[in-house]
């Protein structure tokens, strides 16, 4: 769609170049939502195209993604046999059940901002204890987990001119043995839940839970819970008002299968490692 009440278009080159934000202002990533729909209210698009931040960068503890990494990108990485939890990375970008196009435009960042319940991208980056840096509008910085990231549906802690610069995934995180499992009503609808589960070298597991609910949700057990206790920490720590309610599943619905699907994951997760 044609954004006709732009008047301006910003390359900046590095973060000194950024503009003063002012309201009328938008980042312009990938564009997938922004273009998708009337935006009246803007007057000036900030370009972050020209910043060319590396797509994805492998330390030696951490895994960074550029805010602006496309889907497309990310599903290409080729990942070392060690990241036992690399599945996650293919299977949450399929989450998306977009069009080529779309993967090739869509960013990790994008996704994180747009803070839906059943966007893929934050499903993955807070299951693998992501950490997001935010370049704040007035001149610092702040790290976050992604977990903290998301607050509500379609809200986040980002204020007017912050920025998400990038996500970083530690490497102990992509070793752990994981499982995933999601649902939707239709075979190609949107996430209704979308549950990621794994366990770590000493035997803790951890469970996140998106797409049913209206921000993640993660828990965590000293060592694999059994079945009765696992629900009961669900039924504890997530409230009937968290979880979303909208064409795509109704509240009742999400939490029946939120629930089941944890105890898939819990047994999957408890039997025997595939090699």
């Amino acid at each position: 769609m044609d954004l006709n009440t732009i008047t301006e278009v910003a390359h900046p080159k590095s973060r000194a170049q950024l503009p003063v934000w002012t309201a009328g202002d938008a980042w312009l990533a990938g564009g997938t939502w922004l273009f998708s729909e009337p935006q009246s209210h803007l007057r000036r698009l900030i370009d972050l195209t020209d910043l060319k931040w590396p797509a994805l960068t492998i330390g030696e503890a951490e895994l960074s993604i550029a805010a602006t990494c496309t889907v497309a990108q990310l599903d290409a990485l080729a990942c070392p046999p060690e990241w036992l939890a690399a599945p996650l990375i293919n299977q949450c970008c399929r989450a998306y059940l977009a069009s080529f196009k779309i993967w090739k435009t869509a960013t990790v960042g994008g996704n994180l901002c747009m803070s839906l319940p059943a966007g893929p991208m934050i499903s993955l980056t807070s299951a693998l204890d992501g950490v997001c840096t935010i370049w704040k509008a007035d001149g610092s910085e702040q790290k976050l987990r992604v977990t903290d990231f998301v607050i509500a549906d379609e809200r986040n802690v980002l204020a007017p001119g912050d920025l998400l610069r990038q996500i970083d995934i530690p490497l102990a995180a992509l070793k752990r043995r994981s499982a995933f499992r999601q649902i939707s009503l239709t075979p190609v609808g949107r996430s209704a839940a979308l549950l990621i589960g794994s366990i770590d070298s000493g035997g803790g597991m951890t469970l996140t839970i998106t797409a049913s609910t209206k921000r993640p949700v993660q828990l965590s057990f000293a060592k694999g819970p059994q079945a009765e206790e696992l629900r009961e920490a669900i039924l504890d720590h997530i409230p009937d008002a968290l979880y979303h309610d909208d064409v795509h599943g109704k509240p009742a619905w999400r939490k029946h299968m939120t629930l089941r699907l944890a105890e898939e994951i819990r047994r999957e997760l408890q039997g025997p490692a595939h090699s």
